[in-house]
Formats: structure tokens, sequence, C-alpha cells
């Protein structure tokens, strides 16, 4: 019998669990090709983690989607086994779930708000969306059924992430949409920006074809502001509203001496080359890219991140990151860093370029850096990086890669009367309904936000949409 006044013993806690980990190709392989790294879930995995769930009552997950997706239900239909109607149940909010299971941040937007998250890791909502989209592109996905058209005209310009979502909703409401896409192949950034081995193709190119058999219409080579203005699309062509989901495409320099080198090149450029003109397959397609065995990346987020490891893959025998801030500050997402640094990519923090040296044909010989020291925080809440008196030192180097974030190309806004942009050269919107100055114009993605993530162009798109439809309700 025990002492009187002696509490009863604690009960252990249990351990915190971690996520079904995903099957990886091992880095000394993956850095010899172009194949996805992640290979995604099984059944049983896919099971497993459903099964933690804890089906909450009031989830917290969902406010964390910018699309809305109805985690908690699709997750419950994976956990009886029913795949195909987890992914259509996606569908009902997201155009394109394969493609969000792979490159959307979801550690910082619906995974942060897991309640199962507040002892143990996060459930892998991400995972489990890539999975059975996945497992319904293998399968074949029946079309959902449409309302009556409505007899109204919507044009999209560009088909990237904002766009395609703002088509899918449109679609699915009974309008009838054109996407007019610049370049000759759909997707935008996800087609040209993200690498094969993070983004294959072959997912971007599925989604993309199930909006076209739900009735989206695109049209290639059409650079808006080229062969017909906005007000033509409106005024002659019969449209009611249009969507600008144009994106920010015109890459940023660094203000010193050296950047126009023959060997220095925009992330943009350099990705595009080999995503969208298959330069990775050179001599196979004819697109050589000029690789250097010493290469430095000039920047932190996922864009610097695909552009050092697409190095490496290339050939280059040496890949370093420049970024200004330290390892905290990394705009990147964890997996991408961490994989990175598994494929040896170096990382330099807290090191600034002041130049980049050439020899006499153009080409670059090194790069001449300085230490910086983070100060004060600045207007975005990070501390302000100051350089650091006489501590100049100098990389041999042959390519570099600027990463630093693009800019909105003028086109629109130039050939739009009436339409207001910022001083950034973002198109001003309003924030509730996505609509611009002029009535019946809406925008949204990197050409209002600048740079951005995938499904933050996504969540705008959706607005729009949602925007579109009340303009044309009255």
């Amino acid at each position: 019998m025990s002492d009187e006044g002696e509490s009863a013993p604690k009960k252990e806690r249990k351990p915190p669990t971690k996520k079904v980990p995903i099957p990886e190709q091992p880095p000394n392989v993956r850095i010899r090709n172009f194949d996805e790294v992640a290979l995604g879930y099984s059944a049983e995995q896919a099971l497993a983690e459903a099964e933690k769930c804890m089906q909450c009552r009031n989830p917290k997950c969902i406010s964390g989607c910018p699309v809305e997706v109805p985690i908690k239900d699709f997750i419950n239909l994976i956990r009886e086994h029913k795949f195909m109607e987890a992914a259509a149940k996606i569908k009902e909010t997201n155009s394109l779930p394969a493609i969000c299971g792979r490159v959307c941040p979801q550690e910082s937007q619906c995974e942060v708000s897991c309640i199962y998250g507040i002892r143990n890791e996060p459930i892998a909502i991400g995972r489990l969306e890539r999975f059975v989209a996945d497992y319904a592109r293998v399968k074949g996905e029946t079309l959902p059924k449409l309302p009556p058209k409505i007899g109204k005209k919507v044009a999209i310009i560009g088909s990237g992430p904002a766009g395609l979502t703002c088509a899918g909703d449109l679609i699915n409401l009974g309008y009838d949409v054109t996407i007019f896409e610049a370049f000759h192949k759909p997707g935008g950034v996800l087609i040209y920006g993200i690498p094969e081995f993070r983004l294959p193709k072959e997912i971007v190119t599925a989604e993309v074809d199930f909006l076209k058999r739900l009735g989206v219409e695109i049209k290639y080579n059409s650079v808006i502001g080229k062969i017909r203005t906005i007000h033509e699309l409106m005024n002659e062509d019969g449209y009611k509203a249009v969507f600008i989901g144009s994106g920010a495409g015109a890459p940023n320099f660094m203000p010193i001496k050296g950047m126009s080198l023959t060997t220095v090149f925009s992330a943009n450029e350099f990705l595009t080359r080999v995503n969208l003109m298959k330069g990775y397959k050179f001599p196979e397609y004819d697109t050589p890219v000029k690789i250097g065995k010493k290469v430095a990346v000039i920047g932190g987020g996922n864009v610097a991140m695909d552009a050092a490891r697409t190095s490496l893959r290339l050939g280059a025998s040496e890949v370093n990151i420049i970024y200004r801030r330290s390892r905290e500050e990394l705009p990147a997402r964890a997996e991408e860093v961490h994989h990175a640094e598994e494929e040896g990519v170096q990382f330099n923090f807290l090191v600034n370029p002041t130049e980049v040296l050439g020899d006499e044909a153009g080409n670059v010989i090194g790069m001449q850096c300085i230490r910086m020291d983070l100060g004060e925080p600045d207007e975005s809440g990070r501390r302000r990086p100051v350089p650091i008196k006489n501590s100049e030192f100098v990389m041999d180097l042959d390519t570099v890669i600027v990463a630093i974030g693009n800019s909105p190309n003028p086109i629109i806004p130039h050939t739009t009367p009436g339409l207001d942009v910022s001083r950034w050269g973002t198109i001003v919107i309003n924030e509730e309904t996505g609509m611009t100055s002029i009535p019946g114009v809406f925008a949204g993605g990197d050409i209002v936000t600048g740079a951005a993530t995938v499904i933050s162009a996504m969540g705008q798109g959706k607005n729009a949409a949602r925007g579109i439809h009340a303009y044309l309700s009255g």
C-alpha cells in the first residue's frame, strides 16, 4: 500500500512520431541524371501516413491552404482506400494537385497549422496529395459533371500557375475560357523554371491536358500586347473579362562590374534553355548550355537551388551558392537546401559579390566578394547585411548564374492605357476581388506580387476567378 499523499506514477508519453519517409534516388546516383529525386509514396506508405490524421473537428490545416483544399476530407478518403475519390475531392478546389504535391511549401502553409504537428511531425499533406494525384493520373481520371454554359467568354493571359488555376475554376463555373500563352508550350514557370528532377514535364502536361479535356482552349505563341491588346480582346473579340497572369519573367542583375560577361547567366535564361529547350539532352536537342567546372550561383531562393543542382547535373565539378545573409534567412525550402547539400553544393553565407572578373575574350575567370555581417532589421523584417571592412577576397570561377529575382515584363502595362502599376512595374489590384483599375480586367500571381511561390500565384488565380464570377454575375 502506498504512503498517504504519494501521487500515482505519471503515464509516460509516447515519443513524437515522424512522417513516413518518402523514397528518393541516392545523391550519388541522381547527380548524374535529370530523373525525379523524390519517388513518391506507395499505397502502403500513404495509408500509414493518412492513418495518423486525427480528423479534427475544427481542422486548422485548411486555413493554411491558399487554394482551400478540403484536406481532412481527402485524407479520410485515403484512409478508406478510396484513392480516386480522394483525387477528385482535391480537384474540386485545386486544378493542379500533382504539381502542388511536389513544389508547394506545405511546411510553411497547411502543415504548419496541423494539430497533430503540435507534438509530432505534422501529417505529410503534400506527399499524400501527390500520391492520390499520381494514382488518379495512372488509372485514368474521369471528368466531373460541368454546369450548363453561361455563354460568356473570359480571356486568360499566361498559362502559369495563376492562369491555369483561374481557368480551371472558371470552366467549372460554366464560362468559355481561352488562355493566351506566349511560349509554344503551356505551364509558364512550371515548364521553363523548375527542373525536371523536381517537377517532371509530363506531370505539368497531364495537369494541363485535364483542363483542356474540361474545355479550356489554349492559343500558343500569342504575346498579348503584340498580337492583340487587352482592349481589343474586350471590345472587338467579345471577351467579357480578362485575367492577366503573365508572371515576372524579366531577370534582375546586380549593379556591379562584369555582369555582361559571356559566361554570366540569369537563372531564368539558364533554366529555360535546360528545361523548355531540352538543353540537358544536348546533342539530341540542339540547345548547347556551356557550363564551366567552377560555378557560383548568386541568391538563396528555390531558383538558386534549382540552378545550382542543375549545374552539377550538367557536369560542373564545384558549385557554390553565394548568399549575403545567414543560413537562418535562406528563403529556399528546407527540403531543397537539404537536397542541394546532399548533392555536394557548397554554401557561402554572409558573402556578397562586388565584381565579376573576366579575361580578354569576355569569359568569367573569377569573382571578387566581400564578407558581410547582419545589422538592424530592414523593411522585410530580416536583419540587413552590412559589409565588413577590408574583408574582400576572390573566388576562382568560370561561370556565374544570377538568381536574385525577376521583374514583370512591361509589355502589357505599356499597351494597356488606364492600367495602374506600382513603381516596381507590378499591376495594382483590389486585394479582395483581384480587379485592376480597368473594369473587367483582373490580375494575379507574380505580375502582381513580384516573384513568389507557385501556390501563392494559384491562390491569386482562384481569388480572381471568384472576382470575375461576381463581376459577370452583376
